[in-house]
């Protein structure tokens, strides 16, 4: 009986690596879908600050707001002279006229930008979001 006993341990001892070694599976992956899988993260990364009409969330600078149109795009005018690197919007919510600056995509651009529109007036700036006109860089997608 002992014989036997040991019999089958020996015999277990020496089918058992070959049975574990049948079910291992090796995968061979190409490098370049990490490549791809990459490239996609970025890229959802991009489009998740849109909305269906391909606007981006982002800030603006809300300089003015007034029931007077002429006030509105007097002080447009003024923002363009002064600061022609940046769009002025005008926007009409009946009864009030607003005039909001920039298009930024972080609170601390407008935040910065707020500073220097402080320094060259004293009319008070608020930043809030809204939908921007923004064109991602190339390299945002790699």
């Amino acid at each position: 009986m002992i014989k036997y006993f040991f019999l089958t341990v020996f015999l277990f001892c020496a089918v058992a690596p070959g049975l574990r070694a049948a079910d291992t599976i090796i995968v061979h992956k190409d490098a370049r879908i990490d490549i791809l899988a990459e490239k996609q993260a970025s890229i959802n990364k991009v489009t998740s600050r849109m909305n269906a009409n391909g606007m981006f969330k982002g800030y603006r600078l809300q300089v003015l707001n007034t029931r007077s149109r002429d006030d509105a795009f007097k002080t447009k005018a003024t923002l363009l002279e002064s600061f022609p690197s940046e769009k002025v919007y005008v926007l009409y919510q009946s009864p009030y006229f607003k005039v909001r600056v920039g298009n930024f995509n972080t609170r601390e651009e407008a935040e910065d930008f707020k500073k220097q529109l402080n320094a060259y007036s004293n009319q008070p700036a608020y930043v809030i979001e809204d939908l921007i006109e923004y064109i991602p860089n190339v390299d945002e997608f790699q």
